[in-house]
């Protein structure tokens, strides 16, 4: 085989600086594309981003050409680098140094991008996955 062929899909779980409810409804989408773009640049494709103020989730299919921490840093970096500068300037807008990654099958991308994609749900009706919810939080 000549060509590169890979799945690799990761949950990536981090929070907000001592998980300070900084992702408010303002600027939860232009953040979230922040992240979808940053992954895109990176080569990698977000396949679903969620969360609730304090946290995010993000689903990536991985290329084979970059690593999961130079992804998250790039994720991390530009939306850290957009809130206090675009979209509330000199705002406080911070990400915890930590985030968890999980490996999934391509038979789970479904349900993970669903778990993703109704986190304010979730944490509403106390439907939560506790492994992945305390990321960020010890």
């Amino acid at each position: 085989m000549r060509d590169r062929y890979s799945r690799l899909y990761v949950h990536l779980i981090w929070a907000t600086w001592d998980r300070l409810p900084l992702i408010d409804e303002e600027i939860r989408a232009p953040v979230y594309r922040a992240i979808a773009e940053q992954a895109r640049r990176a080569g990698c494709e977000a396949m679903a981003v969620g969360g609730i103020a304090d946290h995010v989730h993000v689903l990536v299919q991985m290329s084979t050409a970059v690593s999961v921490g130079d992804v998250v840093k790039s994720m991390k970096g530009g939306s850290s680098h957009l809130a206090p500068r675009v979209l509330r300037p000199g705002a406080f807008f911070k990400w915890q140094g930590s985030y968890g990654a999980f490996s999934i099958s391509r038979t789970h991308v479904p349900a993970v991008s669903a778990y993703i994609h109704n986190q304010e749900r979730h944490h509403a009706e106390n439907r939560l996955s506790r492994a992945l919810e305390r990321v960020g939080s010890r």
